[in-house]
């Protein structure tokens, strides 16, 4: 089958068009021919850093993000699922299950129904993103009448993280430039702020006690910890093990561990039927323009994903 693969680590340019042997579904396991996979800056990271190793040289695929139909349902699967459903997934490219290439075999509680009111290329942009985001809302573990502040309000899991955060009842402090300010306001944030190195004076113009949580899309890490308030919490998407002060609880998101989460998937597919989420897309590429999705999104600017069309 046909997959995006890179065999030596490096820049945009590394990304070509490679073969890889065909894949069957087995017990508890479905396959999905894909149609669409979004770009993420996770694909950038892996493409980049990737270690081969020399002993061997297989082609490393990259990709987290899925949106396609089930071909193949392995036996003695119980699922409601059949063949020719469109469905979503996020995927784990560590363990060889990058999602650029035709087919992919994936756990069947990997795999959720796609949004009924959205294309497959829309759909393709949900899956890792959102439960990014979704896992962040859990480890802040706020409720209802909570104020949120949120970093890069205008980027995909940020504003998923608004999204869901209004749909919780909880009152959303977001960073925005000027350009993006009306775009945040849509999403549904109750106070936008300047982004910037001083979001934390920002955040505390606004709210002087402090925010309960705070949502970090942006990294900036010790620059935003000042506008949560004591005792609060703060969910880092970069892996920062915080500062240890003030009893804030610092929580580093790991969209890896809602792996094989249907459950929270289906919802989420729900909260796009349902108006709660937006889905968005940039731009579209064609398997062979790989190398200029990943310049695009490298660029910086776009406001949604690149989606590769498989």
């Amino acid at each position: 089958m046909r997959a995006i693969g890179i065999l030596e680590a490096g820049g945009p340019e590394v990304l070509q068009i490679v073969e890889l042997p065909e894949v069957h579904a087995e017990r508890n396991q479905v396959r999905i021919r894909i149609k669409a996979v979004a770009v993420n800056p996770v694909d950038t990271m892996l493409r980049v850093g990737k270690k081969f190793d020399q002993n061997n040289p297989e082609p490393f695929i990259v990709g987290m993000d899925l949106a396609g139909h089930i071909d193949e349902i392995g036996p003695d699967t119980k699922t409601d699922f059949r063949i020719g459903d469109p469905v979503i997934a996020m995927t784990l490219p560590r363990d060889g299950h990058g999602s650029y290439r035709e087919n992919i075999v994936l756990p069947v509680d990997a795999v959720s129904p796609a949004p009924k009111n959205a294309s497959i290329v829309e759909a393709s942009t949900l899956s890792m993103n959102a439960l990014t985001a979704r896992q962040s809302l859990d480890q802040l573990g706020l409720h209802s009448g909570q104020t949120i502040g949120v970093t890069g309000s205008a980027g995909c899991y940020g504003g998923y993280v608004v999204q869901l955060a209004k749909a919780e009842g909880l009152k959303v402090i977001a960073d925005s430039s000027t350009k993006d300010r009306e775009l945040v306001t849509e999403l549904g944030a109750d106070i936008v702020v300047p982004r910037g190195d001083d979001i934390s004076e920002q955040i505390r113009k606004v709210m002087p006690e402090g925010v309960d949580g705070l949502a970090d899309g942006a990294v900036q890490n010790e620059l935003a910890v000042g506008a949560i308030k004591d005792g609060g919490s703060f969910a880092s998407v970069r892996y920062w093990e915080g500062t240890a002060e003030r009893d804030i609880k610092f929580h580093r998101t790991s969209v890896s561990d809602y792996f094989q989460r249907s459950d929270l998937l289906d919802q989420l597919s729900k909260q796009v039927d349902d108006g709660t989420l937006t889905l968005r897309v940039a731009e579209t590429f064609a398997a062979e323009q790989a190398t200029e999705a990943h310049q695009k999104l490298e660029a910086g600017g776009t406001r949604g994903r690149c989606v590769i069309l498989l």
